[in-house]
């Protein structure tokens, strides 16, 4: 049998369907997934994915470009379709792919209600699926696989990406890598870069080594913090996200808002500090037991939308002790380092 995923962004989004892919693979599942270019790195070369369709991102939507791609998707002759991100665009491939049954959750949990209209097999979310990764793996139920509380990312590897890392990580002593991630897609969800570089500061006077990361045009964010940090942090080198990947594999800790990189930091298992603020932990955050989040909650909560009068700011009220203090209970957790020795 074969299964069509679609998920076309964003990357955490595509980060919590992967334990689905596991799923799909471990039954016996053929599976092609559709995805828009900027995560389509996190599935090309997967030896769970007998297919990557890639589909232009709405932004630079091309007739041409789309046509190719639902011709390639025909041609998958796919049993099923899955929709799991509950828009029109992504109902509108899962329908138009072929595919003889299209499954979808109905309309009370799409973000796009009405697309629900496009599916032919229509889904009322479990009780008891608070994790939008358990909501991915409840949709496999129509097809037979029970699968909700399975935590197994099918991530690419890249021998590249592994000998860049490590020369990138060779100079660093004793304490290793602290990894700080202060940018990501939405403003409203990103704590202070002067905070973090006061972060830095305490990371690095208990003996780990801060190093922050960044995304494309992040480079002046970064280098925000790098300045705040009076010396205690550095910049890291362009890092694509497979790389990030291996970085974070090595960190000691990895602190970061609701965004991308946390969410790969969590699926390598990575020890992690999150913060939160409009957006719901217990949905899209930290899984790990020994995971730590420090959070303020607005008025508006949860609030997934970008801009909002309740939640702005709102990040800004999380301080860096409680933050350290975070930092410390998760890495003796670890057992990986002795902050006593410092």
């Amino acid at each position: 049998m074969k299964a069509l995923l679609v998920r076309l962004s964003s990357i955490g989004d595509v980060v919590h369907t992967l334990p689905a892919l596991a799923a799909l693979h471990r039954h016996g599942w053929d599976a092609g997934w559709v995805v828009e270019p900027a995560s389509r790195i996190l599935l090309d070369n997967n030896p769970l994915l007998s297919q990557v369709i890639r589909v232009p991102a709405a932004k630079a939507f091309g007739w041409q470009a789309a046509l190719g791609a639902l011709r390639t998707a025909r041609s998958g002759r796919y049993h099923v379709a899955l929709d799991f991100q509950g828009l029109w665009k992504s109902a509108a491939w899962a329908r138009l792919s072929g595919a003889r049954r299209v499954v979808g959750y109905a309309r009370p949990w799409r973000r796009e209600p009405s697309s629900a209209l496009l599916l032919r097999e229509r889904v009322a979310r479990p009780q008891g699926t608070a994790h939008v990764i358990d909501k991915n793996l409840a949709l496999l139920r129509p097809l037979g696989i029970e699968a909700v509380g399975l935590r197994d990312f099918p991530l690419p590897f890249s021998a590249e990406a592994v000998a860049r890392v490590d020369r990138a990580v060779a100079h660093v002593g004793g304490g290793g890598v602290a990894v700080l991630n202060p940018g990501g897609g939405w403003s409203s969800k990103l704590w202070p870069a002067e905070r973090f570089g006061e972060l830095a500061k305490g990371l690095r006077a208990r003996g780990l080594h801060p190093l922050v990361t960044w995304g494309p045009g992040e480079e002046a964010l970064a280098d925000q913090v790098v300045a705040s940090s009076a010396g205690a942090a550095v910049r890291s080198l362009p890092t694509t996200l497979l790389d990030f990947i291996e970085l974070a594999r090595r960190a000691r800790l990895v602190v970061g808002a609701d965004t991308g990189p946390l969410h790969l930091a969590c699926a390598v298992g990575a020890p992690v500090v999150g913060l939160f603020g409009p957006t719901d932990p217990a949905r899209n955050g930290p899984f790990a037991a020994g995971d730590v989040v420090v959070r303020r909650v607005p008025s508006c909560a949860p609030c997934y939308r970008r801009g909002c009068l309740h939640h702005a700011g709102v990040m800004q009220q999380i301080q860096v002790a409680e933050v350290l203090a975070a930092a410390e209970g998760r890495v003796a957790a670890a057992g990986e380092h002795d902050w006593r020795a410092v």
